[in-house]
């Protein structure tokens, strides 16, 4: 790791050790080393984050496609998608998912959070969360206030002179009668609007180079990379270290801190033999403490796009028409760290009520001014369209991780259950109708764009339904799978405890009890905000004193929320 003390084949004993360097794990690490008389040990399993598409925003696409910073995993065949296996891309590298994700930084609804206090997880309510957010902000375009920060060590900024097609979007979406929104992370994120991402002077900004990075060179941070997990070691009752793939054992004399993620912490724990007894049994893995709830309630979010193609040349491709324009992008970004490859392509979007009755948006529509990839291997579009994929946020359905066998280096079974509850798919089917009024609008009429998928014979829900399973994804925004709560079902306390099992804690997306409205990276960091807290014994930052009418904006009607 550049400008950081990464120890070659560490072995011995730390205070603390944290299995993973991503968004959360790398947060945790990173205030737990605050404390100059406690060491911490981070392992990751990849490999360092210095890969130039990993920097560079615009190549978010060849930062995903990278084998070598991708775990790469699939579902299992999921039958509410035509039967199709749905990639589960997962960072495999320093920054962990957040090194190659699309940089977006969105906090979700309030109403997440405050569902979340009501279902058990005290402390963890809106205005309680608040605070941990605006610690890890510098917020380039929003002034310091109970709603931004402005002194974190993680740069949040809207993508500077975006392309114009989102201004088309914008428009379109006003002449439907949609709202604006002026800041998705005030109190009030609905509407359309300009998206911030986490990018600072033309590069990615991510936990593990902002935060790991400078608790490294104080020297009581030490990261291993390319160091898999193979077990916790649990010895009575207590997590007092961890096996490598290698056969290295790192002792931790005060706490273990799990953030392998959605996908990988449960995987972990249940090599440990801490999970549902009966499966564990099934694999051959000693069972240490039946922990019934470890992998299930797996949530993602499921989009499908209204694809657009047009000869004009405005959006981001490839084209002899436009290579003057993208040579001299390229050249001006080398000598500035400014224009479209500064951006993530994802410059603008909406969350939308596609019913009226509802208290919150149920879907996001990520607005892409570019036609869809086509060419294998090439990470830009070569040709020109735009695209609105609508994300449906509040999935009813629930899966499991299950082990495939006791071998720590197989990939687990990830099993969604996508769109196998039957109002899952309503959202969706709902949104994409409101996606075409809006390529239909007038602000869209001068590129002459012709809908390729699905195409303008599909008209009826039957055949909406049938598109949306055949071609439809995830956008990778896996949780649940070692929930919060005090329910039977949680893996986890409200301070982040694995349950039964001393000196060990989760700390990623796999706690959240129920998926939020948005994209995750953000509430990930959150999360490890709180958790280096807990294990310091810090008292909680002092819950946001929100203002009366914006408490109202946020939550008007509660008791309808989706």
């Amino acid at each position: 790791m550049r400008g950081g003390r990464e120890t070659a084949m560490i072995a011995g004993e730390f205070d603390y050790v944290v299995i993973g360097a991503g968004s959360s794990g790398a947060c945790v690490a990173a205030r737990l080393g605050e404390d100059p008389t406690k060491t911490t040990c981070v392992l990751e399993a990849g490999g360092h984050d210095s890969h130039p598409f990993i920097h560079v925003p615009s190549f978010v696409a060849a930062a995903i496609g990278r084998k070598e910073t991708n775990w790469g995993f699939e579902t299992v065949p999921q039958a509410g998608m035509a039967g199709r296996k749905i990639g589960v891309p997962r960072g495999k590298v320093l920054g962990g998912s957040g090194s190659i994700n699309g940089m977006v930084y969105f906090r979700g609804h309030p109403t997440d959070y405050d569902d979340w206090s009501d279902a058990g997880c005290a402390g963890w309510s809106y205005a309680e969360v608040l605070p941990y957010f605006t610690r890890t902000e510098h917020n380039e375009d929003h002034p310091e206030s109970v709603f931004h920060g402005k002194d974190g060590p993680i740069n949040a900024k809207v993508v500077e002179n975006p392309n114009q097609l989102n201004y088309d979007f914008m428009h379109a979406l006003a002449s439907l009668q949609f709202p604006a929104c002026p800041d998705f992370n005030g109190p009030d994120p609905e509407g359309y609007g300009r998206r911030q991402g986490l990018i600072r002077d033309g590069q990615r900004e991510s936990t593990a180079k902002n935060m790991l990075r400078p608790a490294m060179e104080r020297g009581n941070v030490h990261v291993q990379t390319n160091a898999q997990v193979a077990r916790i070691i649990v010895e009575d009752g207590r997590a007092t270290g961890v096996e490598l793939t290698d056969g290295r054992v790192i002792r931790a004399r005060h706490e273990v801190v799990l953030s392998a993620g959605t996908v990988q912490s449960p995987q972990i724990l249940m090599l440990s033999g801490i999970g549902p007894a009966a499966h564990l049994k099934d694999m051959g893995v000693e069972v240490v403490h039946d922990l019934p709830g470890v992998g299930g309630n797996y949530q993602d979010h499921v989009a499908s796009p209204i694809h657009m193609e047009t000869s004009d040349s405005t959006s981001y491709g490839i084209s002899w028409k436009a290579m003057p324009r993208d040579v001299m992008w390229f050249f001006y970004y080398l000598a500035t760290r400014k224009g479209p490859l500064a951006g993530n392509v994802f410059e603008s979007v909406a969350f939308l009520r596609t019913d009226k009755s509802l208290a919150r948006p149920d879907v996001q529509f990520v607005f892409q001014p570019a036609k869809r990839l086509t060419v294998k291997g090439v990470p830009f579009p070569v040709g020109h369209g735009y695209a609105i994929s609508p994300v449906a946020l509040y999935p009813k359905s629930r899966g499991t991780i299950r082990l495939a066998s006791n071998d720590p280096t197989a990939a687990p079974l990830i099993d969604p259950h996508l769109l196998e509850e039957p109002e899952d798919i309503q959202p969706l089917i709902r949104a994409l109708k409101i996606a075409r009024e809006a390529f239909a609008s007038r602000p869209f009429e001068k590129y002459n764009g012709v809908e390729i998928a699905p195409g303008p014979e599909c008209t009826t829900d039957k055949q909406w339904d049938a598109y949306i399973r055949e071609t439809g994804y995830t956008v990778h925004h896996p949780v649940g799978t070692c929930k919060m709560g005090t329910d039977d079902t949680a893996v986890v306390d409200p301070q982040l405890r694995v349950k039964g099992i001393k000196g060990l804690r989760v700390a990623d997306a796999s706690v959240m009890p129920t998926v939020i409205g948005g994209n995750t990276n953000a509430p990930c960091v959150m999360i490890g905000e709180r958790c280096a807290d807990f294990i310091l014994g810090k008292p909680p930052l002092p819950a946001a004193e929100l203002p009366p009418e914006s408490v109202a904006r946020y939550k008007p009607n509660k008791a309808k929320a989706a």
